[in-house]
């Protein structure tokens, strides 16, 4: 079955929550926080990863894609641009378990791409943490290309 890529909509959000939380068990920041110090302000990392896509979306709706399969919702991409810098950031990307490796990720990826080629930016951003070895690997098989690595420190208050 074919996949369509369409703009994001506000009752899409639960599911782009669902996707989160299925695929970035073992890559996610906010869990790796909370395997280091506990669960912050009383909500563990799921909550705080799905809150990311709650406030990607609200902050850049037209920034954001889902992709489709036979209507169900599959996979997604948020973005955020910085217009004064020129760039736009890929902030979040996810696709269910049986589709990753089949290419979702990357027409999303291209979609998002040539929507920023479209708002005029210079440059597109990603990170990925650096354990993350199928989105690094996705990331520079786009065309993206390492320019450095950020190290995460946090500290308990």
């Amino acid at each position: 079955m074919p996949i369509t890529i369409r703009p994001f909509r506000p009752a899409d959000l639960p599911r782009l929550q669902e996707i989160t939380l299925a695929a970035f068990p073992g890559v996610s920041l906010d869990q790796t926080i909370e395997e280091k110090f506990g669960e912050q302000n009383g909500r563990d990392w799921r909550w705080r990863k799905a809150r990311h896509i709650d406030l990607e979306t609200t902050a850049n709706p037209a920034g954001a894609f889902v992709a489709e399969e036979g209507g169900r919702i599959v996979a997604y991409v948020t973005t955020t641009l910085d217009r004064a810098a020129g760039n736009g950031r890929i902030a979040n990307l996810a696709v269910v378990a049986e589709l990753r490796g089949r290419g979702v990720g990357r027409q999303l990826i291209e979609h998002a791409l040539a929507w920023f080629r479209a708002e005029g930016l210079s440059y597109a951003l990603i990170e990925s943490m650096s354990h993350n070895e199928v989105g690094r690997g996705l990331y520079t098989s786009v065309g993206f290309q390492e320019i450095g690595q950020l190290v995460h420190y946090a500290m308990k208050l």
